[in-house]
C-alpha cells in the first residue's frame, strides 16, 4: 500500500477515489514513566520514552487507515495528514490521527 502526503503520485494515474479514511490512536500516559521520563530521559531536551510512544501511536493510527483503505479496495492512501493531540481532563493522554483519501492507482 502506497501513502504519500501528496494529493497525487508521479507518473501513476488515479482511477477511483474510494473515498476518506482515517485511523486513530489513543495512549495513556503512565504517570510513574512521565515522573522517570523527566528526571532520567531527557537527553539535550528530549525524552526517548514520549518519542517511543509517539513512534508507536503514530504506526498504530497509520496501520489502521491502512485497513480501512484496503477493505475499501484501495492500492494507496492519497493527501495523508497525521496530527497529534493532547487529551483527557489532565493531559495524560496523547491521541495521533492519520487521515487521507483511498485510492485506485492505474498500473
Amino acid at each position: 500500500m502506497l501513502i504519500t502526503t501528496t494529493p497525487n503520485v508521479e507518473g501513476r494515474r488515479i482511477e477511483q477515489y474510494l473515498g476518506v479514511v482515517a485511523g486513530e490512536a489513543i495512549l495513556g500516559a503512565n504517570i510513574i514513566r512521565d515522573v522517570f521520563a523527566g528526571l532520567r530521559d531527557i537527553v539535550g531536551g528530549r525524552s526517548a520514552a514520549y518519542e517511543r510512544e509517539l513512534d508507536r501511536a503514530r504506526t498504530i493510527a497509520l496501520d489502521e487507515m491502512v485497513q480501512k483503505a484496503r477493505a475499501l479496495g484501495a492500492n494507496a492512501v492519497v493527501g495523508v495528514d497525521i496530527d497529534y493531540e493532547v487529551v483527557g481532563a489532565s493531559g495524560s493522554m496523547l491521541m495521533v490521527s492519520a487521515s487521507g483519501t483511498a485510492v485506485r492507482l492505474s498500473g
